[in-house]
C-alpha cells in the first residue's frame, strides 16, 4: 500500500463537515483511499446495477439503511440522491457520516453545489507525487523513465506497463466520463482532439487553430476542454493577472495532469525516442508544473500558481502569487547550469522590481546566490516550501 499524502487532509475534512467529497481522475486511487481512512463504513459502489437501481428506484430507503453514514464510490451516476442526502445531512451532528466519491468531477459538484452547498468538504486525489513514489522506494532514477512511466497507480502496484495502460485508460475514459457529460457520437474526433492537444502541451490554449486542425467548430472544442478539465486529465494554468506592462497574453496555458498520457498521444514509446523529441521540454515542463499542483492540493489548499508571458516573448514558467507577494519560478530540462536559463526571470525582476527567484532543473547542483537566485534540482522540490 502505497501512502498517499492527501490522507491526513482527508480526515481533517471529515472531523469538520458532516460530508466528505473526494474526486479526481479514474484510477487515481479514491476508492483505496476511502476504504483504508474510513475501515468502518459500508462501502458502496453505484458503477453496480443492483445497487444503483436501489438507489434511484428508492432513495430515501437506501439511505436509511445505513443509518451510520457510508462511502458511496461513483455517486455522481445517481444524482436523485443529493437531496434525500440533504435532509439527513440537515438532521444530523454527526461529522463525516458520508464520504463521496466520484471520478466526474463536472457531474459530482455540480449536483453537489445545487443541493449540498456549505455541507460537503471537498478533496481532489491526483496521481501519485514524486514524494509518494519516493517513500515507497518506487520513483524511477531518471527523468525520461519517469515521463514515460507518469504517475498512474495502476502502473506501479499492477505494474501495468504504460504502453498497455495508457490506450486502454483513455478508451475507458473516453467511453464512460466524456458520453456521461455530453453525447459525443463521434469518438474517433474526440480522441483525435486529444492528441492534437497534447501536441499543444504547455503552449498557449488557442481553441480557434484547435477547430480548424479537428474539425470542428470553436464552441465544441470550449465544450471538450472544459470536459477534459472538468475530469482532470488537463489544467489549464492562467495567466498572472497583475499588468507590469499592459501587453501581457492573457490565454491560459494547457497542461496534462500525467506525462505517461502525453507521451502516448504523441506517439513516444522509449526513452530514446524521448530523449530527442522536439517537445521533450515541454513534456518536462509539464510534469514539474503538475508537482507543483500536487504539493497544493494534498494540502487541501487552493492553487496559487500562474504564468506570465508578453508579447514580445519573455515569459516565466510559474508565478507563485503568495497574497500579492509573487515568486518566480523557471522550469529547464537541461541538466548543466547555463546563463541562457536566467534571461527572462532577469528581464521580469527588474520590471517588477523583485529579487528572489527559483531555478528547477535536471542537473543535481544546488546553489543560492547572493543575488536571490535559487537554483535547485526539481526533484529537489518535494521538500520545498513555496
Amino acid at each position: 500500500m502505497i501512502q498517499r499524502i492527501a490522507k491526513d487532509k482527508l480526515k481533517d475534512l471529515a472531523s469538520k463537515f458532516k460530508a466528505v467529497a473526494v474526486t479526481g481522475a479514474r484510477q487515481t486511487g479514491k476508492t483505496t483511499l476511502v476504504k483504508q481512512v474510513f475501515k468502518s463504513k459500508p462501502y458502496l459502489s453505484l458503477e453496480n446495477p443492483d445497487t444503483r437501481n436501489f438507489a434511484l428506484e428508492d432513495p430515501r430507503g437506501f439511505l436509511e439503511s445505513y443509518p451510520d453514514g457510508a462511502i458511496l464510490d461513483e455517486v455522481q451516476r445517481t444524482p436523485v440522491l443529493f437531496s434525500y442526502l440533504q435532509e439527513i445531512l440537515d438532521n444530523s451532528k454527526v461529522k463525516g457520516l458520508f464520504i463521496l466519491s466520484g471520478s466526474n468531477n463536472f457531474l459530482l459538484q455540480q449536483t453537489i453545489s445545487q443541493t449540498l452547498a456549505g455541507r460537503v468538504g471537498y478533496i481532489n486525489l491526483l496521481p501519485f507525487s514524486i514524494l509518494e513514489l519516493k517513500k515507497a522506494k518506487l520513483l524511477p532514477p531518471d527523468d525520461d523513465n519517469l515521463m514515460l512511466k507518469g504517475f498512474y497507480p495502476p502502473i506501479y502496484d499492477q505494474k501495468i506497463p504504460p504502453a498497455d495502460w495508457c490506450p486502454n485508460y483513455i478508451r475507458t475514459y473516453i467511453e464512460k466520463d466524456v458520453r456521461q457529460i455530453k453525447n459525443i457520437t463521434d469518438l474517433i474526433v474526440f480522441e483525435r482532439f486529444m492528441k492534437l492537444l497534447a501536441g499543444r502541451s504547455g503552449q498557449e490554449l488557442n481553441n480557434s487553430a484547435l477547430a480548424v486542425e479537428t474539425g470542428v467548430d470553436v464552441k465544441t472544442i470550449q465544450s471538450w476542454i472544459g470536459i477534459l478539465e472538468s475530469s482532470f486529465i488537463i489544467y489549464l494554468l492562467k495567466p498572472h493577472h497583475k499588468n507590469f506592462n499592459k501587453t501581457i497574453v492573457k490565454r491560459p496555458k494547457v497542461y496534462f495532469y500525467d506525462s505517461a498520457l502525453v507521451c502516448y498521444l504523441l506517439g513516444v514509446k522509449n526513452t530514446s525516442h524521448l530523449n530527442t523529441h522536439p517537445l521533450r521540454g515541454a513534456i518536462f515542463e509539464g510534469m514539474v508544473v503538475t508537482e507543483l499542483i500536487k504539493k497544493r492540493t494534498n494540502a487541501g489548499l487552493t492553487i496559487n500558481l500562474y504564468y506570465w508571458r508578453d508579447k514580445t516573448g519573455h515569459e516565466i514558467d510559474i508565478i507563485v502569487d503568495e497574497g500579492g507577494e509573487l515568486l518566480p519560478i523557471e522550469i529547464k530540462s537541461g541538466k548543466t547550469i547555463n546563463t541562457e536559463f536566467f534571461k527572462n526571470i532577469d528581464y521580469w525582476s527588474k520590471l517588477s522590481n523583485t529579487e528572489r527567484s527559483i531555478l528547477l532543473y535536471a542537473g543535481e547542483q544546488i546553489q543560492k546566490r547572493s543575488n536571490g537566485k535559487e537554483i535547485l534540482n526539481w526533484r529537489s522540490l518535494i521538500a520545498k516550501d513555496f
